[in-house]
């Protein structure tokens, strides 16, 4: 029985939409008839006269189709014969196929609409070659004039019916082989056209028979491709990835004769990409492979299909392949939807080869989310847009803000997909992190022709992305990281200004970074964090070119002072991140680290690798840098259980004391001081020591500050020794400065006078000096000098050396009063001590020129009290025998 007349005018009008120009009023040129036959010139004549006719029955229609292949085997059957120079060839292929598109849409009843496909492929056969626009009004004529037709059951009493119309069929594709050569091969060019025009009716259609038809046809064309081993206009064929597409769909179609159908034209596709594509020693065991399937069950179809889609298939062909099963999943048919899913989870069930069209894929995804109601689909649709989220993040990420500012904000909500999938949302959050920081690379599987976004756009989608609640266990474990990559993106957009564009009007990079660092804390649980800091001012504070690192301080502050549970992983990751020599944020992390390490939870992770790491810094020697380390130690000399760790930067501290940048001393000496107070003798003698060797140049030092501090020091650090430890080395060199310590009691700083007498008093108690400690708690500089002369002559020539060295002092009274001692000292000597007088009367001489008039005067009077003293000694030596002179001589 026949199926009902089409009732889909449209789509029959677009099949017969032909652009041919309309037919000349007569037929021009000179035929050249001396080479033809009779009966061939009666075909010319047949032509001519059709030509000329308006109406005609279907008689004179069969008379010209004949006569138009009878002429056409005459013109082949010449060496350079050509068609125009009997009829204008394009005018002949108008004629047959307006004969084709007036045969009945309803019913098969005549052989004209076969025998003008078989004319089609006579005609083809001779000069000139049609152009690819007629091949394809000829093809298109032909194929609408079939699919439509009614269903023709078999049956006895319609058996010519049948018959009929198995001869147009095979008819259509003889033309279609016909049409679909160029020279000598296949063109892939007349093949993409025709696709693009019988796809969409295939898809369409709700008829089986129509999509039988139309597969039917597509099957046998690229069955007959296959019999070629070179194909024209390959690599400019695009249609692969939505014709498999569509075909892998179909195989799943409930009707097995659709399914069937489907599954054929699929193989024979996968033949010829086959032949096409593989390597040569492949490609047949593919071809068996493949036949082992041929017309099985759409699981192996789909098997195939996903083998292909890996290997022979272009990114843009995988792209097409992947539009085409979401074009099916948002249809209203759950069949098509629940055959899409499939497809796509196949296909992108493990790692993902390179797609192309991503920003386009993208985009179907954002407008049809949620027009889909099928819950299988919309799960299909969140996997689609995570699979690719993961591998294409960048231009995932900027599609998203595309469609995003085109539409209403917040009425669709593709990043909350994002964020719903743990593993998927790591990945993302980790390719993002690394945007954040450009220096570092791409993921390698990402090709680098791929757009790529800025910091700004990364900061963006990491905002977005944390504003959902979803993945609260991710971001804690992202938090260090994150922290620290945003705090340095702040520092960087202050240290260079404004060298990202934004990306729409009023979006401020340093703003946006700011945001989303808060928005961070918020979803870490750290909303108090956020409001403590902007208590403080911090954030206006963190994006203050002038005073940013004011606010890092502050926000650094505010995670010790509320106990934030990630400071130890944030301090491990900046040490870390501190080991790179390059650090272009270096301190912004040492100002943050410094910080962090006042909680004693944080200073009990302090280990051998922060040591090294602020070893390497320390030099650096760059005083901004030095500040901040010694800072750090000084916080560290505050915490239990951190000896070692000073212990190791000790020797770095006291290298400090000699940089050439004031600053750095004087904070050098600030540390000291607090280390002095802290370090127990005990734990920290040999770093004692070692610092009490390292004051005595700035014991001198002009700047009252700096010389107030060295006192300040050697005064706490002989304080903390006893009796029992003083012993060499430091007992040696406690006394070369014991007549320093007694001049400064004429320090033109009163403090430094106070400072001094103490510790004279304590190195008394230590020396056992019990009369001279009353003398140096009450008397004056003149009187302890004396006395001190007095008890410990024979350390007379010790005290003259010490003595001349002050002869330096920038002070006029210690200079004078070193000059009187030293005159002192001089009358006490003896003869066996004039050997050591060299250096002594070089210096007299030099402080006769002394500016200040006392000075000189007094160093005048001592150089003739040495002359004398000189004098007596020389005398003395000539004129008597000496016992101990001779005892010594003999030993």
């Amino acid at each position: 029985m026949d199926s009902p007349p089409d009732h889909h005018p449209d789509r029959r009008q677009k099949l017969n939409k032909i652009t041919f120009s309309g037919l000349p009023d007569r037929v021009s040129g000179s035929p050249h008839l001396a080479g033809l036959r009779q009966s061939e010139r009666e075909a010319y004549e047949c032509i001519q006269e059709f030509l000329e006719q308006e109406q005609v029955l279907e008689m004179d229609k069969l008379k010209f189709l004949s006569a138009v292949d009878t002429l056409s085997g005459a013109v082949h059957a010449q060496a350079n014969g050509n068609m125009d120079d009997f009829f204008p060839k394009t005018v002949l292929a108008e004629k047959i196929m307006k004969l084709i598109l007036e045969e009945s849409m309803e019913a098969l009843v005549s052989t004209v609409r076969q025998q003008a496909m078989l004319c089609v492929v006579a005609l083809s056969q001779v000069n000139p070659p049609l152009h690819l626009s007629q091949k394809l009004d000829l093809a298109t004529a032909g194929i609408s004039s079939i699919i439509s037709l009614p269903l023709i059951m078999p049956s006895l009493d319609r058996k010519e019916s049948a018959s009929l119309y198995l001869q147009t069929i095979q008819a259509l594709d003889d033309m279609l082989q016909a049409l679909v050569m160029e020279d000598l091969e296949p063109s892939m060019a007349f093949l993409q056209s025709f696709l693009e025009v019988v796809l969409p009716c295939l898809v369409q259609s709700d008829k089986v028979h129509e999509q039988t038809r139309i597969l039917g046809a597509v099957s046998r064309i690229l069955r007959f491709i296959c019999n070629f081993p070179v194909l024209a206009h390959m690599a400019e064929f695009s249609m692969t990835g939505k014709l498999m597409g569509t075909l892998g769909l179909l195989c799943m179609s409930p009707n097995l004769e659709v399914g069937m159908a489907a599954s054929e034209a699929l193989h024979y596709l996968f033949k010829v990409l086959a032949l096409q594509r593989s390597a040569k020693q492949k490609t047949e065991n593919i071809l068996k492979d493949l036949q082992k399937h041929f017309r099985g069950e759409w699981l192996a179809s789909i098997q195939d299909l996903t083998m292909f889609f890996r290997k022979y298939l272009t990114p843009e062909e995988r792209a097409d392949l992947i539009l085409v099963s979401l074009e099916a999943l948002t249809k209203p048919s759950r069949r098509d939807a629940r055959a899409a899913s499939r497809v796509l989870r196949t296909i992108l069930k493990s790692s993902v080869p390179d797609i192309g069209k991503v920003p386009e894929i993208i985009k179907h995804v954002y407008h049809h989310m949620h027009s889909t109601t099928d819950a299988a689909a919309q799960e299909t649709i969140r996997k689609v847009l995570h699979v690719l989220a993961q591998t294409y993040t960048d231009e995932v990420v900027l599609t998203l803000f595309e469609m995003d500012e085109q539409s209403q904000r917040g009425a669709h909500k593709p990043w909350e997909i994002l964020a719903s999938f743990p593993k998927g949302y790591e990945v993302i959050m980790e390719h993002l992190l690394q945007r954040l920081t450009p220096q570092q690379r791409s993921r390698p599987h990402e090709p680098g022709c791929r757009a790529q976004i800025s910091p700004l756009i990364a900061t963006r989608a990491l905002h977005e992305l944390l504003l959902e609640p979803s993945r609260r266990v991710e971001v804690q474990a992202f938090f260090p990281h994150l922290f620290l990559a945003l705090l340095f993106r702040i520092s960087s957009l202050l240290g260079v200004g404004a060298a990202q564009r934004p990306v729409s009007q009023g979006m401020d990079p340093v703003s946006c970074s700011v945001e989303a660092l808060k928005t961070l804390m918020r979803s870490a649980g750290y909303s108090d964090h956020v409001a403590c800091v902007q208590e403080l001012q911090g954030w206006e504070l963190l994006t203050s070119p002038e005073r940013h690192r004011e606010g890092v301080a502050l926000l650094g502050r505010a995670m010790v002072l509320r106990k934030c549970w990630h400071s130890r992983p944030v301090f491990r990751l900046t040490i870390r991140v501190l080991q790179d020599p390059d650090l272009e944020n270096h301190m912004t992390a040492l100002v943050f680290f410094t910080e962090l390490l006042q909680c004693p939870d944080v200073a009990a992770a302090a280990n051998e690798e922060m040591v090294r790491t602020l070893a390497n810094w320390f030099q650096r020697e760059e005083p901004a840098v030095v500040k901040l380390l010694l800072r750090a130690v000084e916080v560290l000399s505050r915490h239990e259980n951190t000896g070692k760790q000073l212990r190791a930067l000790q020797p770095y501290v006291l290298s400090c004391c000699y940089s050439a940048d004031g600053s750095v001393v004087a904070k050098t000496f600030q540390v000291l001081r607090d280390l002095v107070d802290q370090l127990p003798w005990q734990h920290s003698a040999a770093f004692l020591i070692q610092l009490a060797f390292t004051l005595p140049p700035f014991l001198e030092e002009e700047s009252e500050h700096l010389r107030l501090t060295a006192f300040e020091i050697y005064g706490a650090l002989l304080a903390k020794v006893s009796r029992r430890v003083f012993v060499f080395p430091l007992r040696h060199q406690v006394l070369n400065l014991l007549i320093l310590l007694v001049l400064h009691l004429e320090d033109a700083n009163s403090r430094i006078a106070q400072i001094s007498r103490p510790t004279l008093c304590h190195l008394a108690t230590l020396l056992g000096w019990s009369k001279l400690r009353a003398t140096f708690a009450e008397k004056d500089v003149w009187t302890i000098l004396s006395a001190l002369l007095q008890q410990e002559a024979g350390r007379a020539l010790w005290f003259l050396k010490q003595s001349v060295l002050l002869f330096r002092s920038p002070q006029v009274p210690i200079r004078r009063t070193a000059v009187w001692f030293a005159g002192q000292i001089l009358q006490t000597l003896g003869a066996e001590e004039a050997r050591e007088m060299d250096e002594v009367h070089a210096a007299l001489r030099h402080m006769r020129a002394d500016p200040d008039p006392t000075v000189s005067c007094l160093a005048t009077q001592t150089s003739y009290i040495l002359e004398a003293k000189e004098k007596t000694w020389v005398a003395s030596s000539t004129s008597c025998f000496c016992p101990r002179r001779l005892r010594k001589a003999c030993f």
